[in-house]
């Protein structure tokens, strides 16, 4: 059997596949298949699209090849092919939201579950500038990401700059100028991006990002970028990025998706030379010598293809392609890929698994907003909230990125201080002045909470006054299951949380923050009637809306209407998505952890939220819920996404 290499395929293994050689043709679009992935998912940023996409391309590739005229040039063939089908797909998808202005398009967004930017991070343990280039991509618009896919490529060697000039149709040199351009825009995303993840000082920034949307765009990166040309305070934060060829030199293709394109193809038998060849060849380092399992022979000839006269290729383009794309996962689920290194220049690098999580399929409910109940306090677990999913398997070195802002509820738990450490989390509380049995590192700050009316005692609030400077107060007194206390009841024990010299957040409702006849605005009345210190706006949230888009953008909404009704600065101290309308309903792991990695970029672009908290740290191994880990100390999907969340 003809081989393939890091340059292409050899041609005698082209010409045999398009000659009607079947093995021939199952090796050589299974070598294409990652590259094709990358490509595309890359283009389209992560769109629910890509595996139709994917697909689509390798259809047109083994539709086209018998008409292949020079099998030397199949690679730089089958990027122009790759290059053309995200074209077509942007043109349709363009003219079916014009068609379909009035509907709702929120399936027509990428999904941050397989966001290319967040997943690359994910998977390839990026550092702090690799990962600021990949957070980059997300502010270009469709033709620099359909260029910077193949770029990106050029400098981790998969391409050569011929590959890529010829994908385009354009000379060596107009390749260039087209890539330089691309690369500024790059440039100044990054800066954009570096800007927003400061905690920055600058008024007239925040001020432009309360405006903002949370989602990144061309026209938001042109009016960021227009302000950080002109400011020094902020020019200071973008100092010192090294050049971004040096930065992607190296880089190993990011690897297929356990899961990827399976709900097309469940019916077709895998071949036996797709699999033995993805096993021995495409996926470097995984034969039976690099991995310690027995090696994998040749196989005999067999399979869908096999059965095939010569000439027929073109005739079983869906089969074919069908098995390729089988063999794939079943190589994938019996060779788990290598720990890959890498590292900036000049850091040390860290050892990360590429295997890939499972992507169960999203579903879709009926959109709610309204905020919902949520749970008593104490260390304890509270009743409705302390459950969650079944394990996931989480990969073996997980990127571990940290925030101020970040912070996670948490109550008792085995293994709760080592999940605690493991989470990235910067700040935690526990519904009380103590936190006892807890063990994390000093970096991590405990924050105190005083629960309701019988928690302002003289012990609790010296408790909570040697803890830090911070000062939870009351937990959802609008509701008679938690403090359950009247707004005069809790003005006139105010003024002994204020002789703790503490900064006091407000008494953190479950529901209608944003309107001044709800329990916080006849609260903060009162308070600013006497006189009394509120330091910042303490708010919980629960969505029903299981939808990314929609979900972030209702608690955006939230969040926003409160912040321009008192003004102070906002703590996010619960939130997640679960729908108590009827019980109690989660979401699907997968749209948990979509929500939980979009919302927290979110969070991150509003320079008045100071801290959010997730509800919560403990997950149980039976029942759904938002929980992170589980007690032997695996991440829950969710807790990975929580993990890399800045």
């Amino acid at each position: 059997m003809h081989g393939t290499s890091r340059d292409g395929p050899d041609t005698a293994l082209v010409v045999a596949a398009r000659e009607g050689d079947q093995r021939a043709l199952d090796v050589l679009v299974a070598d294409s298949l990652p590259l094709v992935y990358n490509i595309v998912g890359r283009a389209l940023n992560g769109h629910t699209d890509v595996d139709d996409v994917v697909q689509e391309t390798l259809l047109k590739v083994v539709r086209s090849l018998p008409g292949l005229r020079a099998p030397e040039s199949y690679r730089s063939w089958l990027v122009a092919i790759a290059v053309r089908q995200v074209r077509d797909h942007e043109q349709d998808r363009r003219s079916t939201q014009n068609r379909r202005a009035d509907l709702d398009t929120a399936t027509e967004m990428p999904d941050p579950a397989s966001d290319f930017a967040a997943v690359t991070i994910l998977r390839l343990g990026l550092t702090e500038q690799r990962r600021e280039v990949a957070e980059a991509t997300r502010w270009l618009d469709g033709d620099d990401q359909a260029l910077l896919a193949l770029w990106w490529l050029e400098e981790t060697g998969e391409l050569g700059r011929a590959d890529l000039a010829g994908a385009l149709g354009l000379s060596g040199r107009h390749a260039a100028v087209r890539v330089q351009r691309m690369k500024d825009q790059v440039q100044t995303a990054r800066t954009v991006v570096r800007a927003l993840h400061a905690d920055s000082e600058c008024l007239e920034l925040r001020a432009l990002t309360e405006n903002w949307n949370g989602v990144p765009s061309p026209l938001w990166r042109k009016r960021f970028a227009r302000h950080l040309r002109g400011c020094s305070v902020c020019g200071r934060r973008t100092a010192g990025l090294l050049p971004i060829d040096r930065l992607l030199s190296g880089l190993p293709l990011l690897p297929l998706p356990l899961g990827f394109v399976l709900d097309h193809f469940q019916a077709v038998p895998a071949t036996t030379d797709a699999a033995w060849h993805l096993a021995s060849h495409v996926l470097p380092g995984q034969s039976g010598a690099s991995t310690g399992a027995p090696a994998l022979p040749p196989p005999e000839p067999s399979g869908l293809l096999s059965s095939l006269s010569p000439g027929t290729v073109a005739g079983s383009a869906a089969a074919g392609v069908a098995a390729i794309v089988v063999g794939v996962l079943v190589t994938g689920h019996l060779i788990a890929p290598p720990p890959v290194s890498v590292a900036e220049p000049g850091v040390t690098p860290r050892t990360v698994s590429t295997a890939p999580p499972s992507r169960p399929p999203l579903t879709h409910v009926t959109p709610r907003s309204s905020p919902s109940p949520t749970p008593s306090p104490s260390l304890t677990a509270p009743s409705r909230k302390k459950t969650s999913a079944a394990p996931e398997s989480a990969p073996a070195a997980p990127v571990v990125a940290t925030s101020a802002k970040k912070g996670v509820s948490v109550w008792k738990m085995s293994g709760l201080s080592t999940a605690l450490a493991k989470s990235g989390a910067s700040w935690y509380y526990t519904w009380d002045t103590h936190h006892d049995g807890i063990t994390v590192p000093k970096k991590i700050e405990f924050v105190p909470m005083v629960w309701g009316s019988g928690s302002v005692k003289a012990e609790k609030l010296a408790q909570a006054k040697s803890a830090g400077p911070y000062l939870l107060s009351f937990n959802e007194p609008d509701m008679p299951s938690q403090a359950n206390m009247s707004v005069e009841q809790a003005l006139s024990l105010w003024p002994r949380l204020m002789e703790t010299g503490q900064k006091i957040g407000s008494p953190a409702v479950a529901f209608d923050a944003d309107k001044p006849e709800g329990w916080l605005g006849r609260f903060m009345s009162g308070a600013e009637q006497r006189n009394y210190r509120v330091d910042f706006i303490v708010l919980h949230w629960y969505g029903h809306d299981f939808r990314t888009a929609a979900a972030v953008g209702q608690l955006r909404s939230y969040i926003q209407a409160v912040h321009e009704r008192y003004r102070k600065p906002i703590w996010l101290t619960e939130y997640a998505l679960t729908d108590f309308s009827n019980g109690t309903r989660y979401p699907s792991d997968a749209q948990q952890a979509a929500f939980l990695t979009a919302s927290t970029k979110m969070l991150a672009s509003l320079p008045y939220v100071q801290r959010y908290a997730w509800f919560g740290l403990p997950a149980s191994d039976t029942e759904p819920s938002s929980g992170l880990f589980h007690g032997n100390g695996d991440a829950t999907l969710t807790g990975r996404a929580f993990q890399a969340a800045r």
